[in-house]
């Protein structure tokens, strides 16, 4: 691979430090939650999407209304409910008088960064009339195709302990997300600062009176993503990758193992990682710190194990321990 010029490696400091001056901005906004910012970096690099699980109060809404903002980006957000219909995410033709025509009417699909408020409580089939925009990058209404705007991002989120009235994603759909982030409760200290904040003043609901200002814009994610396409791999990272997937689908505890399209989104997090730490190039490290947000999502349990307490993440940190690492 041949060396970057100078200009290009300007270009790609200079979108690195944009990238990496949102967590100062999205901390104005949320405490804590490092990780989670992190992923959704990674997400708008790869051109992925996000399923975030946290408990209800943990500011997964306002982490995504911050980072579009810190981002510059248009967001909207859809509340799913058992009602919602698909054309209430996609849009629809809808009948003009005056002109006795239909014209177009975008649905909220239509934004850089959508928010898909607890998915899994809205029926199988308005859940997959997402599936087309995510892995399209578009809709199709009336056998009409209408592409998305670039980037595009669907960060859905979903509450882990209740179950009652809710659709659990198929797998299917759920191998469409490039990274599963969990959004735990906040320490105590982060708490403290959470009801100081509060105390001050603090309106989670007008992120520009709390400092929040755009610091990266399109130009510099789309300059970051070129620098991403030019990390280089080695065939060993690559081959430790498959191997990882390849021992997922051997797991004892396991019924369903990591798919070819699990890996390749390994490696593309992996390498996204690798860019925003200050490499060119991929080392195992960066396989291992993205491993569980990208594959616990894409593996199935067996019921027994599930019994016995074995959870995902167990299994995938197990698997991390034995698989041989390239030297």
């Amino acid at each position: 691979m041949s060396a970057p010029t100078p200009e290009t490696a300007e270009s790609s400091d200079r979108a690195r430090a944009s990238l990496e001056a949102l967590r100062t901005e999205i901390a104005k906004a949320v405490v804590g939650q490092d990780p989670a910012v992190t992923g959704l970096v990674v997400a708008l690099l790869c051109r992925g999407h996000v399923l975030l699980e946290g408990v209800p109060g943990v500011a997964k809404t306002l982490l995504v209304r911050a980072l579009a903002a810190s981002l510059e980006l248009d967001t909207k957000r859809v509340q799913f409910t058992p009602d919602l219909m698909p054309s209430d995410v996609t849009g629809s033709l809808v009948y003009d008088a005056r002109t006795a025509e239909f014209s177009f009417q975008p649905g909220p699909v239509f934004t850089n960064l959508l928010l898909a408020d607890e998915i899994n409580r809205t029926p199988p089939k308005t859940q997959s009339s997402l599936l087309e925009a995510m892995e399209e990058r578009q809709v199709t209404v009336d056998g009409t195709p209408r592409m998305l705007p670039d980037p595009f991002l669907v960060a859905a989120t979903q509450n882990p302990v209740e179950y009652e009235g809710t659709y659990p994603l198929p797998e299917a759909q759920l191998d469409r997300f490039l990274l599963k982030l969990t959004v735990p409760l906040p320490s105590r200290d982060d708490e403290i600062g959470v009801l100081t904040r509060h105390a001050e003043g603090f309106n989670p609901r007008d992120l520009h009176a709390a400092g929040v200002r755009p610091v990266a814009g399109p130009a510099d994610l789309e300059a970051a993503r070129a620098a991403v396409a030019k990390t280089s791999v080695s065939a060993e990272i690559t081959g430790y990758v498959v191997d990882i997937c390849r021992a997922t689908r051997e797991s004892p505890s396991l019924n369903l193992g990591v798919s070819p399209r699990g890996a390749t989104a390994l490696l593309s997090t992996a390498r996204a990682w690798a860019w925003l730490t200050g490499r060119d190039y991929v080392i195992p490290d960066d396989v291992k710190a993205l491993a569980l947000p990208t594959l616990r999502h894409r593996i199935q349990l067996r019921p027994e194990a599930e019994m016995e307490g074995v959870t995902a993440d167990s299994v995938i940190t197990a698997i991390l321990s034995h698989v041989p690492v390239p030297r």
